[in-house]
């Protein structure tokens, strides 16, 4: 096992790297930008190091100080979190030429699935299912319209490369496409550096249903079931649960082992996802890859009692998984939604002083934060502060937990979005389990800007 990993992220998820880094006996050290020196995370570290300004190209995402740092403290791995530099093979392939351990597979396999385009492909040479569409960029909107017209609308416009909703639009005719086109092309090429923009055919009421999976360097692989992360705003997730109501068990196996077919295809290594579309018939659709911890672990972490950064660390040190796909079993229900600083009627950041802060606290209650009362949430970040996490014998145990928590969650200083979450929790179509990716648009009555 590694005696020293650099963390290269910030917030909530280097918080939570750090917190098992500590229990493993695991010294870490810490990066952290103007704006993050009273962050948790830099508390937390046995060392930590200002990077940088405040602005994420100056500093989170400069790979030449963070390969620095890491040499200089004798760092042996690097553990990039989610996010940032976390799908950068650039970054990856560095590390490798610097001797460094990257947590996480190797730079081509993240090169191939960073482009939805190119994973497309790949994942059709797998013989896993794809939502039917097209696998090259869109040279114009006229090529565009005219590839829409043949598969038919409703389309998904999406970008290539990135993700968080940047760049993807449903569109419903070609007057609109013709509206839509520039401005997503403009938005991918500022926020990624690529503008290559891609269609597919829109499903309908789908369910955003992902898979996660664990691959160790001796070529075992198991699945640690399914996430259900269909509530979501503007194309980001904001509630994710395990298990998921809607499938099946015969379904639930199938997508496992479909998982394990398209990351055994790529030789894929750590942890990574498969996230799926599912329609209302239960046919399933590749969506993406995530090459990387996902936000919503901690649900996953819950319902099997794996601690996924332990194992995240047990396998890039060149440690075998510990068990097969035998052993991997679920107990009870786990959700968790996000707490992001904004409106939560326009999904606006609401940046500030926290004045006061009380973390809900109880039987089967986690919490996953960096910050603390008197900090100062900045602009320059995204907007997710905290993540709060429950479990329950079943999912209506799980449900009124999760309602009770929010009811303790005292934060003063900052709009949030907990009013939100509580109403979508409330709402008879969630607790009936009626959870599709448009949910928040046609259910909740207090958002005002849907788009």
């Amino acid at each position: 096992m590694f005696k020293k990993v650099l963390v290269a992220n910030r917030g909530e998820i280097a918080a939570r790297v750090i917190r098992t880094c500590r229990r493993l006996g695991i010294q870490t050290v810490a990066i952290y930008s103007e704006a993050d020196a009273d962050s948790l995370h830099v508390k937390w570290a046995n060392e930590a190091y200002l990077i940088g300004k405040p602005h994420v190209s100056e500093s989170y995402l400069n790979i030449d100080k963070i390969i620095d740092v890491a040499k200089a403290t004798k760092a042996e791995a690097i553990h990039p979190g989610y996010g940032l530099l976390s799908e950068n093979p650039t970054f990856a392939h560095r590390c490798e030429e610097e001797g460094i351990v990257f947590i996480g597979p190797n730079a081509d396999v993240i090169a191939k699935m960073g482009s939805k385009i190119e994973s497309r492909k790949t994942m059709s040479e797998a013989g896993v299912p794809i939502v039917p569409g097209i696998s090259f960029p869109l040279q114009n909107v006229e090529e565009a319209a005219s590839t829409a017209a043949t598969i038919g609308y409703p389309i998904m416009l999406k970008a290539s490369c990135g993700g968080g909703g940047i760049g993807m639009q449903i569109v419903h005719h070609e007057e609109e496409l013709h509206k839509v086109f520039e401005g997503n092309q403009k938005r991918a090429t500022s926020f990624f550096g690529d503008g290559a923009m891609y269609l597919e055919k829109y499903i309908q009421n789908p369910r955003h249903i992902e898979v996660q999976l664990l691959a160790d360097h001796y070529g075992n692989y198991v699945y640690l079931w399914e996430r259900e992360c269909s509530i979501q705003r503007r194309h980001q997730k904001v509630i994710e649960e395990a298990p998921s109501l809607f499938l099946d068990e015969q379904t639930r196996k199938r997508m496992g082992e479909t998982a394990i077919q398209a990351a055994q295809y790529i030789g894929y290594t750590n942890a990574g996802t498969i996230e799926f579309l599912v329609d209302e018939q239960k046919n399933f659709y590749f969506l993406e890859m995530n090459t990387r911890l996902q936000v919503e672990h901690p649900v996953t972490e819950e319902i099997t009692g794996l601690d996924l950064v332990e194992e995240q660390l047990r396998i890039a040190a060149g440690e075998k998984l510990g068990y097969s796909q035998d052993h991997i079993q679920r107990q009870g229900h786990a959700i968790e939604v996000r707490i992001y600083a904004e409106d939560p009627k326009t999904f606006f950041p609401s940046p500030g002083t926290i004045t006061a802060l009380q973390l809900p606290e109880g039987e089967r209650i986690r919490n996953e934060t960096a910050v603390q009362s008197g900090m100062v949430v900045t602009p320059f970040y995204d907007p997710m502060i905290a993540k709060l996490i429950v479990k329950g014998e079943n999912r209506k145990e799980a449900i009124n937990r999760m309602l009770q928590a929010l009811g303790s969650y005292q934060i003063e200083g900052i709009k949030t979005n907990i009013p939100m979450l509580k109403e979508v929790l409330a709402h008879p179509e969630f607790q009936a389990g009626h959870t599709t990716t448009d949910f928040v648009n046609r259910h909740l009555s207090s958002v005002s800007i849907k788009k």
